[in-house]
Order: structure tokens, then sequence, then C-alpha cells
């Protein structure tokens, strides 16, 4: 009689912004547009700044122009120079020791993966993302601890 069933949907908080993401900024190191723009609004959804740089040439020089770094996401393949190249780059200012730069890419594999552990990278996710998980490995990212997926 007259009763009316309340919306009953219920947003979780695991996409929105916390305390440990709020303000954060992230470097994105992505030649495609297409993702750059995923990734900033997964980014955006927790808070997270993040400025783009589309190939690794010249990236170590832009990275010390920015007043503060969180974390980097380095693809793998792009144009003039390569992930590899533009991280070992980045490593050689001390000032980013203690940075994490994470391989995203699309070149999601175990013998890449491996690859990037040897080369120096703090993490690795395989493209495509997966938005269900990104708040979790973002927030282990920021926490200094390890996030190594294939997200297959």
């Amino acid at each position: 009689m007259g009763t009316e069933k309340k919306d009953q949907t219920k947003t979780t908080g695991s996409k929105r912004a916390t305390s440990s993401t709020q303000g954060k900024f992230c470097l994105v190191v992505e030649d495609n547009a297409a993702n750059f723009f995923l990734v900033a609004r997964l980014l955006e959804n927790l808070g997270i700044h993040s400025e783009w740089k589309t190939s690794g040439y010249e990236v170590a020089e832009y990275a010390g122009t920015l007043e503060t770094i969180d974390f980097v996401f380095m693809d793998i393949m792009l144009p003039y120079e390569d992930g590899y190249g533009a991280m070992r780059k980045i490593r050689q200012d001390h000032s980013f020791d203690n940075i994490p730069i994470i391989a995203v890419t699309a070149l999601a594999t175990e013998e890449e993966m491996n690859k990037s552990i040897l080369a120096g990278f703090n993490g690795f996710l395989g493209k495509p993302l997966n938005p269900d998980e990104f708040p979790k490995q973002i927030k282990r990212i920021l926490a200094h601890q390890p996030v190594w997926e294939l997200n297959k």
C-alpha cells in the first residue's frame, strides 16, 4: 500500500580519492593520446594530478623541471627513445631515487615483466589497465609496495 522502493544504489569508496591519493602527482610518459586520457581519468578519480610526456626523449630533463613527482607511469614502446632508456636517464638524477617508476605496457608478457625487473623498474602494469584493480594498485605504488601485474 503506498510503499515505495527506495533507491538502494551505493557507491563504494574504492574509486574515490582518499588521503593516501589526494593531491599526489604522476608523470605519465605515453605516446598514445587515448591511453593517456584513460590513465589521466583513472588518476583524476583518485584525486591524482598528472602531466603528459609523449616520448622518452628528454623526459628526464622535463621531470627535473617539475616541482614534485610521486610516481611515474612509463610506457615501454615510445618514439625516439624507449621506456627503458628514459627510465635509466631519470635514475641518473639521484633526486629521483625514491620515486617509483612503473612500466605500463601492452607488451604484457612474463618475459617483458622480467626484463622490466632487471632494468630497474619499480613495478609493471600490463595494458589494458583494469579499472576495478587500479585504485588498489595505485595505493600500493604510493606505499612503495610491489605491483607486478600483467592485467590479463
